[in-house]
């Protein structure tokens, strides 16, 4: 499949995006936290999403490049993603958030609306407590003692099943082996950037159809915060959840149907 690259070049930053398939609608795929770019991945990405692409010319946005602030929260990342939209030229499209990637596009929705026609969220949450935090704050321990082994298995045990890491293993110890400091660093700040995020109150104003899918048994977000998003959306045109049993965080990667779902919601509201 023919995968074109650019970059969005503002004035303060450059953010990296990468494109495939010939549908007549848009639609944008945002990541969750990595360690890593995601730009070397486009290859495997429009594999696992080939069957879409014949309805969508796909989109997946990275983080900005280079060194990030020192402080960049979840807002900061929303409103770079929503320049770099603008600098492309993407208004009113479909995207799919997974993880902190789905905080970004919730986001998004609530102060760029313009941009937003639907949403489909997986895997994430409208609200992170302070007592729901450990989990990042040991990543962000392991990654700031450069422990980067550690913090890859740790990272693919909380996100995957017990078998699939089994089966795993071999390849996110090898994955760790290339990861550099300044990467580490990027991944601190990212993740730092989720403490404290809350936009429970301001989802009122999401008015776009939204699809929120996660799984029972998420090891990340506690139990039942892919399904609260949808009782924030009071004035969601259409707001539907669903529920994975058996499967871990990373439900969007594991479950056979996750594609289908999230095809049939935006054929169901095509523009």
């Amino acid at each position: 499949m023919d995968i074109q690259f650019g970059t969005a070049d503002l004035e303060q930053f450059s953010m990296d995006y990468f494109k495939f398939g010939n549908g007549e609608r848009t639609l944008v795929i945002l990541p969750g936290l990595n360690t890593t770019s995601v730009m070397p991945n486009a290859e495997a990405v429009s594999r696992t999403y080939k069957a879409l692409a014949d309805d969508f010319t796909i989109y997946l946005f990275d983080r900005r490049k280079g060194v990030l602030p020192s402080v960049y929260t979840v807002k900061d990342m929303a409103e770079d993603t929503a320049k770099a939209f603008k600098k492309v030229g993407l208004y009113n499209v479909d995207i799919f958030g997974a993880s902190q990637g789905g905080m970004i596009a919730m986001t998004m929705a609530i102060n760029n609306p313009c941009l937003v026609h639907s949403l489909v969220i997986g895997s994430s949450t409208a609200k992170i407590a302070k007592e729901d935090f450990a989990i990042f704050d040991n990543w962000i321990k392991l990654a700031k003692e450069e422990r980067t082994e550690e913090l890859y298995l740790t990272f693919a045990k909380d996100l995957f099943s017990a078998e699939m890491l089994e089966n795993t293993r071999d390849l996110w110890i090898n994955l760790s082996k290339a990861v550099k400091k300044e990467d580490l660093e990027r991944f601190v700040i990212l993740a730092e950037g989720m403490r404290g995020f809350d936009i429970t109150s301001e989802l009122k104003k999401v008015t776009c159809p939204v699809l929120s899918l996660g799984s029972n048994a998420d090891n990340v977000f506690k139990k039942g915060e892919s399904e609260q998003i949808v009782n924030y959306l009071v004035n969601s045109k259409c707001s539907e959840k669903h529920m994975y049993d058996g499967y871990g965080h990373a439900v969007f990667d594991c479950t056979p149907d996750f594609q289908e779902r999230m095809l049939e919601f935006l054929k169901k509201h095509s523009k």
